[in-house]
């Protein structure tokens, strides 16, 4: 392997960018193992935590899978575009990753708007069953996070759109990782809660001005907590990785 160390203040985004280059350049078949986590952040000269991180990335695009107790591996297939995706920062570029949650915002106001037109009431009960669990699981935040994206993408579906849906997907798969790191607290997830009870009782109403206003109040409050996911969670020993 060919990897060089990686610059101070920028450990997760260059390790998925050496990653990305590694894992397309032919060197690993699809299905193969990669090198443990210990190797690589050796290699690379950061912290075990910022590879785990990164792989978690990589995971969610779709490139590697990681298996609990056996290891990563790398897809059997990968998409030609997720390497140049990776090159332009959608992911962890801090400036792109603002913009990237611009748009994600406004398509997901719109989705809101369409679903409150066009939902049926089986999509109503799986909203108000995902708002349920949200508001069962403020303690336990993987399962409130697995339930919010549940009421999302049962609101792009609910659009009626299935290109909008499809927008919705790749914009939400590329933010998942700062998404979830910017939720941390409690109160973080009654806030969220909050905004998507306003959310579902419009579109449940069938109102879609206030389906699009209450999407509109949630999505400038979760864009502020991506955009600050980094300052919440930065540790001194992060800070030098």
């Amino acid at each position: 392997m060919e990897l060089k160390a990686v610059p101070r203040g920028s450990a997760v985004s260059e390790v998925v960018r050496q990653l990305t280059g590694l894992l397309s350049s032919g060197q690993f078949a699809p299905g193969s193992r990669l090198p443990p986590e210990r190797q690589l952040a050796e290699e690379l000269g950061v912290g075990r935590s910022a590879v785990r991180e990164a792989l978690a990335a990589l995971d969610v695009l779709g490139i590697v899978t990681v298996r609990p107790g056996s290891g990563t591996y790398l897809r059997d297939s990968m998409s030609e575009l997720l390497p140049t995706t990776l090159s332009w920062g959608l992911m962890l570029s801090a400036k792109h990753t603002s913009q990237l949650s611009e748009v994600r915002s406004a398509l997901e106001v719109h989705a809101a708007a369409l679903a409150a037109e066009r939902i049926d009431d089986g999509g109503v009960e799986t909203l108000r069953t995902s708002l349920g669990q949200m508001e069962a699981n403020l303690d336990d935040l993987p399962a409130f996070v697995e339930a919010d994206a549940l009421f999302h993408v049962t609101i792009a579906r609910s659009s009626g759109n299935d290109v909008l849906g499809d927008l919705l997907q790749t914009t939400r798969s590329l933010l998942r990782l700062w998404v979830d790191r910017g939720l941390r607290r409690r109160e973080q997830a009654e806030t969220a809660c909050v905004e998507h009870r306003a959310v579902y009782e419009a579109v449940a109403a069938r109102d879609a001005h206030r389906a699009e206003a209450a999407m509109r109040t949630h999505m400038r409050t979760a864009g502020s907590r991506v955009e600050h996911s980094d300052e919440d969670n930065a540790t001194p020993s992060d800070a030098q990785t």
